[in-house]
């Protein structure tokens, strides 16, 4: 599940480049029953699997025997929520550890003594934690020196100025009797960039007003 999408485009550029390393762990691997279980059942009866301590501890102490690690990262749907200024200041990080959950949860012992910070995508439940541990790693590794072609690109996105992009357009001109707005095409920076900065004001307030909060 995490193969495939941490191998192609933008990341495996970033690996190929030698900008970033992206590891995945098995937790099969740390365990030490016969059957290589790294779940039960849960204390007090409750409907559901849960994640144990055990291999996740064993885990999480042997990456930190080869390395420092800034944060210590659980993907939960009650977690602190992703944001563009979380995702900035985490390309800034040497080396994190994402932790996926899955099942009914984790053993909350790992949340209270080996995690160093929580993250949910959103307000929804999803089946495991291994999407929201790609969509971070995507959204952090893409800030990286280096890694897009062009570094002004990613300072242009989204959220970046806590306000949702203005549209963008390309070839041709006028298509279908769609015509790209003349002010794009006049040549005049400064103001194409008076009309950009409009749009995506224009744009927050119909679609995100709770940005501009």
């Amino acid at each position: 599940m995490l193969v495939s999408p941490l191998g192609c485009s933008i990341l495996k550029r970033a690996v190929d480049k030698g900008l970033a390393e992206i590891h995945i762990h098995n937790l099969r691997d740390y365990t030490t029953n016969k059957h290589r279980k790294v779940d039960d059942y849960p204390f007090g009866g409750e409907a559901g699997m849960v994640m144990q301590v055990e291999p996740i501890d064993r885990c999480i102490s042997a990456l930190k025997e080869q390395r420092n690690y800034d944060e210590v990262i659980f993907t939960s749907p009650d977690g602190e929520q992703f944001t563009q200024p979380m995702a900035n200041s985490m390309s800034m990080l040497d080396n994190i550890i994402i932790l996926c959950g899955h099942y009914k949860g984790i053993d909350y012992r790992v949340r209270e003594h080996l995690i160093t910070k929580e993250i949910s995508i959103g307000d929804y439940v999803l089946t495991g934690g291994e999407i929201p541990a790609v969509v971070i790693t995507d959204a952090i590794v893409r800030l990286i020196p280096g890694v897009l072609g062009d570094e002004q690109s990613a300072l242009s996105d989204s959220y970046q100025d806590n306000l949702l992009a203005p549209p963008v357009y390309s070839r041709p001109a006028s298509y279908r009797g769609w015509d790209v707005p003349p002010i794009l095409l006049s040549g005049h920076e400064a103001k194409i960039a008076e009309w950009r900065h409009e749009q995506a004001l224009e744009r927050t307030r119909r679609l995100r007003p709770d940005l501009l909060d």
